[in-house]
C-alpha cells in the first residue's frame, strides 16, 4: 500500500499556506534515555512507581519494548511478562513538562504559528514554497538543541498533517494532502482517520463499509441514521481528508485535571474506597484551585478486578473551585456504581468549561 513521498506534489501557488505536525518520537522514554544514556538501545518502560511487581500502567515503552508487544496502557506486569528484560522506570511528570517547554520553544524560534497540542506534539501553521526544507530544519534544530528526534507530518489542514505524521515516525518527514489522498488512504480500514477509533470501525463494518473510500461514498442519510446526525455525516467529511485548517498560538489549556491511584491490593470495603475517594478528590481540588479555572464537571473511574474500567460523571450546578462541592461531586458519582467486584483502580477528574 502507498504511503506518502516527501516530493508529493502540493499547490502550484508560489507560497501555500501548510500546516506541520511535529511529533516527538517516544517522548517520555526519549527523555529517560537522555537522562540515562546507559539505557539507550535497551527495551525501556515508564510507567507507576516503576516496579513491574506492583500495580500500575505502562505511560510509554521505547521502540525496543514496543518490538515485544508492550504498549501504553497495559499493566506493568504484562509488561514485565512481554518483556522480561526492559527496564522499567518510575514516571516523572516534571521533567517532562521541562523537555516539552524546551522543545516548544525552540518551534517557536521559526517564522510559524505554534500551536501546542500537548507535551510531545504541536502544530505548525506555516507559509512557505517548500514546507519539506522547513520541516527538516525543524527536526535538525530539536535535535540539536534538545537531544530529541521527532518526526513532521505536511498536509493542507490538521488532520491530514496529523496522518502524515504517523507515516513519518520515527524521525521522517512526510506530506499529505488532497493530492495523493486517495492513493495513500482510500483502501485503509476507517480508524485509521483521525477521530475514528475501533468501535466505529467495527459498526462501520457492519453497514459493509470498510475502507476510507467506502466511508467517502457512503450515504450521509445512512451514516446519520447509524451515528446520529452530527457524528454520522462527520465521519465521512473525514473520510475525505478534510480537517480544521485554523492554528493558532493561544498557549496549550488542559481540558481537565486528574488523580487516579492503583491499589496495590484489590479493595472491596466501600467505606475504604470511599476514603481514597475523598483524598482523590481533595488532590482534584487543589489542580484546580492552582491553574485558577473552576471544574464545570466531575467524573470517577473505576476499574474492577480484573481489569474492567467503568467511567461516570456528573455535571456541576455552576462552574467551582470549592474543595467540598467537588468531593460531594465525586460522592455522588460513585454512589451510582454498584460495587460488586474487587476495586483495582480508583480515580476522579475535574472537566474545566469549554472554553
Amino acid at each position: 500500500m502507498p504511503t506518502p513521498s516527501a516530493g508529493a506534489t502540493g499547490s502550484t501557488e508560489s507560497t501555500p499556506d501548510w500546516i506541520l505536525h511535529v511529533d516527538l518520537d517516544q517522548f517520555i522514554a526519549a527523555v529517560e534515555i537522555a537522562r540515562h544514556p546507559e539505557l539507550r538501545g535497551l527495551p525501556v518502560v515508564v510507567g507507576g512507581a516503576g516496579d513491574p511487581a506492583q500495580r500500575g500502567v505502562v505511560a510509554t515503552a521505547s521502540y525496543e519494548a514496543r518490538e515485544f508487544g508492550v504498549h501504553s496502557g497495559m499493566p506493568l506486569r504484562t509488561a514485565a511478562r512481554r518483556c522480561p528484560d526492559a527496564v522499567f522506570l518510575a514516571s516523572d511528570p516534571p521533567a517532562y513538562e521541562e523537555v516539552s517547554e524546551r522543545v516548544m520553544a525552540v518551534l517557536r524560534e521559526f517564522p510559524v504559528v505554534v500551536e501546542v497540542a500537548g507535551w510531545d506534539e504541536a502544530f505548525l501553521g506555516a507559509r512557505t514554497a517548500d514546507p519539506e526544507s522547513l520541516a527538516r530544519a525543524v527536526r535538525r534544530a530539536v535535535a540539536e538543541r534538545t537531544g530529541l528526534s521527532c518526526a513532521v507530518g505536511i498536509g493542507d489542514n490538521k488532520h491530514t498533517a496529523k496522518l502524515a505524521t504517523g507515516f513519518a515516525k520515527p524521525g521522517g518527514v512526510s506530506r499529505l494532502t488532497r493530492a495523493n489522498w486517495t492513493e495513500v488512504m482510500g483502501q485503509r480500514a476507517p480508524d485509521a482517520l483521525w477521530g475514528v477509533g475501533a468501535k466505529t470501525r467495527r459498526k462501520l463494518a457492519d453497514l459493509g463499509i470498510t475502507t476510507v473510500a467506502a466511508l467517502a461514498a457512503a450515504d450521509p442519510g445512512e451514516l446519520a441514521r447509524a451515528f446520529g446526525p452530527t457524528l454520522g455525516p462527520y465521519y465521512r467529511v473525514l473520510a475525505h481528508g478534510a480537517g480544521d485548517r485554523d492554528v493558532t498560538a493561544t498557549p496549550y489549556v488542559p481540558k481537565s485535571r486528574s488523580r487516579e491511584t492503583t491499589f496495590q491490593h484489590n479493595v472491596s470495603d466501600t467505606t475504604e474506597l470511599g476514603h481514597h475517594l475523598d483524598g482523590l478528590a481533595a488532590r482534584v481540588a487543589a489542580d484546580v484551585v492552582a491553574e485558577g479555572r473552576p471544574a464545570a464537571r466531575v467524573a470517577v473511574k473505576v476499574r474492577f478486578a480484573p481489569f474492567v474500567t467503568h467511567t461516570r460523571s456528573v455535571t456541576l450546578p455552576a462552574p467551582t473551585s470549592d474543595a467540598a462541592e467537588l468531593t460531594r461531586a465525586a460522592r455522588r458519582v460513585f454512589d451510582r456504581f454498584t460495587v460488586d467486584r474487587p476495586v483495582r483502580l480508583l480515580g476522579v477528574r475535574a472537566e474545566f468549561p469549554a472554553e
